[in-house]
């Protein structure tokens, strides 16, 4: 497979989301799908450079099967006619056949259905162009989503290409056949795929996953893994490997995998952790963490429709005479970056008033309108305000639906880890975080003391197996998702406060000067040594999980590296408006 030449760039590879697979993971996927089945019909339905389509054709001779006559067997799609030309080169080089078809993948119906033109497949390997849903558009997603709706999977127009091409695939398989492909780890991660995800578990009778730990290509950021499905009818639970990069597959033994019981729904992050990580994982948030809602529902800030018209400086508040109680209220300044330590303070708020950040929001009482008033909703619309969405459809436009201040802030995007903030200024907030108000029955010590004992591997871990990854390694929690963050059950918060309550004001300068990681440590060490009585070990297996995981997200945006800087602030967020 030496002999594999590029046909083009980087940047043109990266454009139509096409990586060339290294030899060691095509050989690898062949071999399994072809099962030893020396009369196997195999498919790359994107052939590309033909990796697979060399891989499975040496498969095939080596089982006995006639080298040159393989265009019977050996199958390959793609839509681009050079690269079927360097393609047939390569296999007659090596004395191979196969058969080649210039055209759209999705344009070909399944075996079975009117006018198909192809056989039903023993085996199907490749490695799916990853083009991402803003260079996905147009006809060439209404004929993917539309080939993956023939399979009963409905997916989003956030979906990138891989995954209507996924299902397509599926539908050319014997029903014993073999589907082995390259797809990104968003598979496990993201909202998008979860159609795919209940789509795997529905259609085959047994899926495998490999993971690598080593990115595997080298023009792209992509982190990938290995999906090897077979069989039809279903299931619960799939197998999973680990190894360090495409060169450790051959290691891969038979029973040494172990078996990952599924969500019913929602992300399968939790399956890039090591059986060790997991089952640690999982045992220690069962006994002693109870999710964030529980405490209290996490609520959506005040969506006004254009926050730079509708936060206002103390500097407009004063030049258009609007006032406290009757125009204005109190807001936390749209974004997060502002907000470092374990509260948001009245001192932190007039601070940011001085600094000249937007700590108002207009919220008129509906009275007569003072002039001022009237010259500010007068700028509004010679702005155009009123024709944004949601001020289309708030009667009056101008009078936002402002959220009652909560009992704690929550950044909900952040690179690092989202976190909690006692909200002591009594301010409202904007959409950029969301709120938690506290239910009558919560410990009363909550307020003050779940931003910093949630400061724990455990909830740090929680939220990368139930956050959302995002471009630039962002990471995002929905309301949904922040419900169910695992935060220490109210027995064990109220132990760990005892000890941690005295040094909470040198642990919150600590985070406002950016040490993560030491209040972190010693959060760790109150709560998972000394209150739950996990060993050195155990928090040191739960800490590398989510650092594991958190760079895993970062290397998407090049910043893996930075993964255990002692300073990452949450990023500024913004909602649409």
């Amino acid at each position: 497979m030496e002999g594999v030449v590029a046909l083009d760039g980087p940047v043109d590879r990266k454009v139509r989301g096409a990586f060339f697979t290294p030899p060691a993971i095509a050989k690898f996927l062949a071999r399994w799908a072809i099962a030893g089945r020396h009369d196997a019909r195999v498919l790359d339905p994107t052939c590309g450079e033909g990796i697979f389509l060399l891989a499975a054709a040496q498969q095939l001779r080596g089982l006995g099967a006639s080298g040159g006559g393989l265009d019977g067997q050996v199958y390959g799609v793609d839509v681009h006619e050079p690269f079927l030309r360097g393609t047939m080169q390569l296999l007659e080089a090596e004395g191979l056949d196969a058969r080649l078809v210039e055209g759209d993948f999705f344009e070909l119906p399944a075996p079975g259905n009117l006018f198909a033109t192809f056989p039903a497949f023993d085996a199907v390997v490749g490695n799916p162009p990853f083009v991402r849903y803003q260079r996905h558009t147009g006809a060439a997603r209404r004929r993917s989503a539309g080939a993956a709706l023939r399979e009963g999977v409905r997916l989003s127009g956030l979906a990138s290409s891989w995954a209507a091409l996924l299902v397509h695939a599926g539908a050319f398989l014997e029903p014993d056949g073999r589907l082995a492909m390259v797809v990104p780890a968003e598979l496990l991660t993201v909202g998008y795929a979860e159609p795919v995800r209940q789509w795997l578990r529905r259609r085959f009778a047994g899926v495998k996953l490999v993971l690598f730990e080593r990115l595997q290509f080298a023009d792209v950021l992509e982190d990938v893994l290995l999906v090897l499905a077979h069989g039809t009818g279903g299931c619960d639970a799939f197998s999973v490997y680990h190894v360090e990069d495409a060169e450790d597959l051959y290691r891969i033994q038979p029973f040494d995998e172990f078996a990952m019981t599924l969500a019913e729904e929602g992300k399968w992050t939790d399956l890039l952790l090591s059986i060790q990580q997991r089952q640690t994982f999982k045992r220690v948030v069962s006994d002693h963490f109870v999710g964030l809602g529980s405490y209290g529902p996490p609520e959506l800030g005040t969506v006004t429709g254009a926050n730079a018209f509708f936060t206002l400086t103390e500097e407009v508040r004063r030049a258009f005479g609007l006032v406290e109680g009757r125009h204005v209220s109190r807001v936390s300044p749209p974004g997060t970056r502002h907000l470092r330590g374990l509260t948001f303070t009245a001192s932190d708020w007039e601070s940011l008033r001085s600094a000249g950040e937007a700590v108002w929001i207009l919220h008129p009482d509906g009275s007569k309108h003072t002039p001022g008033l009237a010259r500010y909703l007068a700028r509004g619309e010679g702005a155009g305000v009123p024709e944004a969405y949601k001020c289309r459809i708030r009667t009056p436009w101008w009078r936002p639906p402002v959220v009652s201040p909560p009992d704690l802030f929550f950044t909900y995007m952040s690179h690092r880890h989202p976190r909690l903030l006692t909200n002591s200024a009594g301010v409202t907030f904007v959409n950029s975080m969301h709120g938690v108000r506290l239910r009558r029955d919560a410990a009363p010590i909550a307020k003050n003391a779940l931003p910093l004992v949630a400061l724990n591997s455990v909830t740090m871990l929680g939220a990368e197996v139930h956050g959302r990854s995002y471009g630039g390694g962002i990471l995002k929690m929905e309301p949904r998702e922040a419900a169910v963050l695992p935060v220490p059950a109210p027995a064990v918060l109220e132990q760990a406060w005892q000890v941690l309550q005295p040094e909470r004001p040198g642990l919150d300068q600590q985070l406002r000067g950016g040490r993560w990681n030491d209040v972190v440590a010693r959060v760790d060490d109150v709560l998972l040594r000394d209150t739950l009585g996990l060993d050195a070990a155990q928090i040191r297996l739960l800490a590398d999980a989510a650092r594991t995981l958190r760079s895993r997200r970062l290397a998407r945006s090049g910043s893996a590296g930075s993964a255990d800087s002692a300073a990452f602030p949450p990023v500024s967020s913004r909602r649409e408006e």
